[in-house]
């Protein structure tokens, strides 16, 4: 079985009700919501929370909310991983054991069907696979980068590439921050999203915002309706 799992707590600071605010017309938590149902690739969609809000807003796009989630993983320092291990414990101990599960961000309104379905062929196709998440490349080469010393002058970090061709530089990238496929079994022993055995799902920088002030909010609803306006026009 495979669960899409997505944490929406309450209470987010930077941005009210961030995870219900609406952004470009509709919730920004329907956009995951309704991806994760119409992908197919989902036995159920749950939203892991300690809102009453939220768990209404969520049962009325579709998903399930089979549980409110305890006050302890619901504050400003819990991590990811914990809260994905209750959410999968909380379905084994009540009949439903996943094989698979996918952590998605409520936050993702640029979510893609075709990249969930990327993430989880990763983890079907090579069992030694034990996780699988999106990154990005960075925008600019990060073997270049610079930082400021105590006494105000710039340095490089790898003075050893001052001179090195950007094209003879490896990539790199980040975690874009959209979705965490892993397999359940093995997480549970070790709750990691990232460990020595994930692998990528490469998504376009134009797929990615991370939302976390009001000026992320406004930068990502930019570029959902430039998005959308161009698919219109091809």
């Amino acid at each position: 079985m495979r669960v899409a799992i997505i944490p929406a707590r309450g209470g987010s600071k930077r941005i009210a009700n961030k995870n219900i605010k609406n952004f470009a017309g509709k919730p920004i938590i329907s956009y995951p919501i309704t991806t994760a149902i119409e992908s197919g690739l989902f036995e159920k969609v749950i939203v892991s929370t300690d809102s009453e809000q939220i768990a209404e807003t969520a049962t009325k796009l579709g998903a399930s909310v089979p549980f409110i989630r305890p006050h302890e993983l619901a504050d400003d320092f819990t991590p990811t991983a914990p809260v994905l291990a209750h959410a999968i414990e909380w379905l084994s101990n009540n009949g439903v054991a996943p094989e698979f599960a996918c952590c998605i961000y409520a936050t993702t309104p640029f979510i893609r069907t075709e990249d969930l379905t990327t993430g989880i062929n990763n983890l079907l196709q090579n069992e030694e696979v034990l996780s699988t998440f999106s990154v990005t490349s960075f925008p600019f080469q990060i073997f270049r980068a610079l930082k400021i010393n105590s006494a105000g002058y710039l340095n490089m970090f790898w003075p050893e590439h001052e001179t090195t061709r950007s094209q003879d530089l490896p990539d790199a990238y980040h975690d874009a921050g959209q979705f965490y496929w892993v397999r359940c079994r093995d997480f549970l022993l070790e709750p990691k999203l990232y460990t020595q055995k994930s692998k990528p799902v490469i998504l376009p920088r134009h797929l990615v915002q991370d939302i976390d002030t009001q000026e992320d909010w406004e930068t990502a609803e930019l570029m959902y309706k430039l998005l959308n306006l161009h698919q219109e026009k091809c």
